[in-house]
């Protein structure tokens, strides 16, 4: 994302793949109980789940959350959140580069527009098909409750694969693949474009160095312009998600329900927390990314002269 100059080295694909993997899974465990608290939020009004308790804004859920049901559970889905990152954002962020050069390649101009969209559109629709199981339970087990005497569908993240499986189907696992193709196509093409435009205005205009702070105000804006693009695809992916077997014949009419019974805010049910989330994710797994490709790279560099 952006490109070095003469006198640094690219990192290699699996450099980047690496850093995106670890960069990723250290943002997810410092932000999950946001995460978990925008699932709540975005659930609340279903027929399902529907209870006496009602949460009302980021901290207040995570406050609800952890006096009601005990501070584990701001973490439960931690273990699939993490193998989605390992399975999802290692490919999506880490393919990026790579991908944006083969569509450049030939061409002696800086990469267009279209050629950085066309990148996140074929990683980000990879990544999902790829990483879609790991957010179906990470989805299930933020979303269940056991207060007033319901019986939690999961104990654990690899009992939620197996019920799953064996209960609904195999295919079940892929389920809320096309609202979440959507979101992410969504996601990836606005954070990564935005933040690579972003970096690359900051750095050619001699704003700010390629560095920490650059990398900050890059993730801070793409992290504002992805919360609001992707938010009605997020909050229908995830009422999707974790509705019961015939709840809803299809995602459209997933949408339309919540529609026609809850009005069109619905679809921004928990902005605040997936923007909090969001963004702090971005600062947190960007600015690990460069730190992390650099220190690699240098690493590299460090043993390739001794030999």
């Amino acid at each position: 994302m952006v490109s070095p100059t003469t006198s640094e080295v690219h990192p290699t694909m699996g450099v980047k793949i690496f850093s995106a993997g670890v960069a990723a899974c250290l943002a997810d465990i410092i932000t999950f109980p946001l995460d978990t608290a925008k699932v709540r939020l975005q659930i609340q009004g279903e027929g399902q789940t529907s209870s006496t308790i009602r949460y009302k804004g980021v901290l207040g859920t995570i406050t609800t959350l952890a006096k009601t049901e005990g501070l584990p559970k701001l973490y439960s889905g931690l273990p699939a959140g993490i193998q989605r990152q390992i399975s999802f954002a290692s490919l999506r962020i880490g393919l990026y580069d790579t991908v944006q050069e083969y569509f450049s390649s030939g061409k002696e101009t800086p990469p267009t527009l279209g050629n950085r969209i066309s990148a996140g559109l074929m990683t980000g629709g990879v990544a999902v098909f790829i990483g879609q199981p790991t957010e179906v339970v990470k989805v299930r087990l933020q979303a269940q409750s056991h207060l007033h005497g319901i019986k939690p569908r999961y104990t654990g993240t690899y009992n939620a694969y197996r019920i799953i499986a064996t209960t609904e189907s195999l295919s079940t696992l892929w389920k809320g693949t096309t609202p979440n193709l959507l979101r992410n196509v969504i996601i990836n093409c606005t954070e990564l474009v935005t933040y690579d435009l972003m970096k690359g205005a900051l750095v050619n205009n001699q704003i700010l160095a390629d560095d920490v702070p650059c990398h900050l105000l890059s993730a801070l804006v793409a992290g504002f312009c992805t919360t609001f693009l992707a938010s009605p695809a997020d909050v229908v992916k995830t009422r999707f998600i974790n509705s019961l077997p015939g709840q809803y014949p299809s995602v459209p009419s997933c949408a339309m329900t919540m529609f026609t019974k809850e009005g069109p805010t619905a679809f921004f049910k928990g902005f605040v927390p997936s923007f909090l989330r969001l963004a702090s994710w971005n600062v947190i797994m960007f600015v690990c990314f460069e730190q992390l490709k650099k220190e690699l790279m240098k690493s590299r560099q460090t043993v390739d002269c001794t030999t």
